[in-house]
């Protein structure tokens, strides 16, 4: 048998304890085996779940560990390219929360690094390891719908009490399309295969950074628009209408915490919903990493994937000044 990745996380943010964390521990092939925090309080959200994990004090400490054989980085956006260097420095393949960087340029010396040491370096863009984001790039590409005309997205929450989050923080790349922007524009990349060749966007802008922005884009035989926002009610769609019929996605993004994924296709032959109860993203991410790792497979989601939809979003955040 082999033995399971033993993974161990830079930091201990909230969304690391509450779903990485825990997916990297339920994970097959994969055990969460250590964490750099200097926060005894912060460590004890992880020690419910993973009692036997080794506890870091610092992040540099997690890199030389020979205990460790992957890392797993939740830190703010600005750092995710320094310590994702650092990681494969180390001889760790390394899974980088999104987005991977603050600029699509700022992706290459990743790059590079990834092709010199041959070791796995990806962003953590867990919807393209989601069944219902297989499926419906299939249904598009089989003619589901017709020829594809039209993409709308949405995905909207409100944390404007919370001042001090790093989403509402320019020094630390907060703002609503670096944080969930990356959603529906590269999730319309991943269902079609295709970019935009034109970008547009209104962006109403608090202390430095987008707090709500519309995008609207030209592709190959297709529009889209889409809307971000950290001030609105919490929403989440993505809708791909075309010449006969439309799909429209429920959670397409927070998979079983917004609620329940499915698929609705309408077309000449009906409604059909697809659901997907039992897939959980966030382990299967986990999974397929440590397929790569192990076996060389092509892994789902590549730093030029990411890089791709980063472009969109400098091409929207210059737009949108």
């Amino acid at each position: 048998m082999t033995d399971p990745i033993r993974w161990g996380i830079l930091g201990a943010s909230k969304f690391a304890s509450e779903q990485m964390g825990p997916a990297i521990h339920e994970a097959k092939g994969a055990t969460l085996a250590g964490l750099a925090t200097s926060s005894p309080d912060k460590a004890a959200r992880f020690q419910t779940f993973a009692p036997g994990l080794t506890l870091y004090d610092s992040y540099d400490a997690l890199l030389a560990a020979d205990e460790i054989d992957a890392v797993y980085i939740p830190l703010p956006n600005h750092l995710h390219i320094e310590w994702s260097l650092k990681a494969l420095a180390a001889g760790k393949p390394v899974l980088c929360e999104k987005p991977i960087a603050l600029k699509a340029d700022q992706i290459d010396p990743l790059i590079a690094a990834r092709d010199a040491t041959g070791l796995l370096a990806a962003e953590a863009y867990m919807i393209a390891h989601h069944p219902q984001w297989h499926r419906t790039r299939a249904l598009i590409a089989e003619g589901a719908i017709g020829d594809l005309v039209h993409v709308e997205g949405n995905f909207t929450y409100d944390n404007r009490d919370d001042s001090a989050n790093i989403r509402n923080r320019a020094e630390t790349g907060g703002g609503a399309l670096p944080d969930i922007g990356v959603y529906p524009i590269g999730a319309t990349r991943l269902a079609t295969g295709q970019e935009p060749k034109d970008v547009r966007a209104r962006i109403e802008w608090e202390d430095g950074v987008d707090a709500t922005s519309r995008v609207d884009a030209t592709f190959p035989g297709f529009t889209m628009s889409v809307l971000v926002s950290m001030r609105m009610a919490k929403r989440q769609e993505m809708t791909f209408h075309g010449t006969d019929g439309h799909l429209r996605l429920t959670a397409p993004f927070n998979a079983g915490t917004f609620g329940e994924a499915g698929i609705e296709l309408t077309n000449d032959d009906g409604e059909r919903i697809l659901r997907f109860p039992d897939a959980r993203q966030y382990a299967l991410q986990v999974e397929a990493f440590g397929q790569t790792v192990r076996t060389g497979a092509p892994y789902p989601w590549t730093l030029e994937d990411a890089k791709g939809t980063q472009a969109v979003l400098d091409a929207a955040l210059a737009a949108g000044r």
